[in-house]
């Protein structure tokens, strides 16, 4: 005896019957295709009540290629976007190639902030599920770019930030400087973002000390210095100002002393570490006397 269909699989073969059909003499292209569109989603659907979320990615995905052929743009972004989120559920490939799709979709009927939303999400899998962090990098800056054209600046901000701190774990430490530095002059005119322009500095001014560019980190302080004058009096500028010292004299002690001292006022994250670990171990070991 042949094992019972489940209710997701016997819409899903409705849909696909539908799909392959020609149609009647009173009925239109258009109504087959949104009568299978709303099969394959009740069949997601299901199939998500099922926890099969592979089988409603599918669904779902499915049901987008029939609104596509409505042309109901939305209405297939908005599939595409569904099986995404199925998909996160363990196919991570699958989802970053729906969400691209919902964004293609997105951007070609001028929804740019939602087609941001959607770039924010690829470049998240990108980097917890894929650990790609260039392809991450890429989405936020994409992502980033489509906020600041909607006028959504704190969010474009953020993005930036995320990619430069990327830009600078792939050590390409100068793109990072130059995202660093541009999300701290658009932060400078708000009230609401200025306050963490001092800590955009010090990540540009901690990969300037990662290349070895003591020169360059002083040239920049000056710099930012003369955009905000209260930045000298700053724990960050002082705090720079004792790694270059370190640096130039080649003070591994004196390096370690200023970021224990640092550390217990503004307690470090886990990419201050790290870029810290790296400069101090580009300190050369004091020679030995013979």
């Amino acid at each position: 005896m042949a094992p019972q269909k489940s209710h997701a699989q016997t819409l899903l073969e409705k849909a696909d019957k539908k799909a392959a059909s020609s149609g009647g003499w009173f009925s239109s292209s258009n109504s087959k295709w949104e009568e299978a569109g709303d099969l394959y989603q009740q069949a997601a659907n299901a199939f998500k009540i099922d926890k099969l979320f592979k089988e409603a990615g599918d669904a779902h995905a499915r049901e987008a290629e029939c609104r596509e052929n409505c042309k109901e743009i939305n209405d297939a972004a908005n599939a595409w976007w569904n099986a995404a989120k199925a998909y996160k559920r363990g196919y991570p490939d699958l989802a970053i190639a729906a969400l691209s799709q919902t964004v293609t979709f997105l951007t070609q009927s001028g929804r740019f902030r939602q087609a941001a939303d959607r770039e924010k999400e690829i470049a998240q899998i990108h980097i917890q599920e894929k650990q790609d962090l260039r392809k991450g990098c890429e989405s936020y800056e994409r992502a980033g770019e489509w906020y600041s054209q909607e006028d959504a600046t704190a969010t474009a901000n953020a993005c930036f930030k995320d990619a430069a701190d990327l830009h600078a774990e792939l050590e390409d430490y100068p793109a990072a400087i130059a995202r660093y530095n541009q999300v701290a002059a658009g932060s400078l005119g708000s009230n609401l973002t200025k306050y963490s322009v001092k800590d955009y500095w010090l990540r540009a001014g901690l990969c300037s000390l990662a290349m070895g560019d003591t020169v360059g980190c002083r040239r920049n302080i000056t710099t930012y210095s003369s955009q905000d004058t209260t930045f000298p009096s700053t724990r960050e500028c002082k705090f720079l100002g004792f790694l270059m010292d370190a640096l130039e004299s080649n003070d591994q002690e004196g390096f370690t002393t200023a970021v224990v001292e640092y550390d217990q006022v503004m307690k470090l994250d886990n990419w201050k570490t790290a870029i810290l670990l790296k400069i101090k171990r580009s300190i050369a070991e004091e020679p030995q006397m013979l």
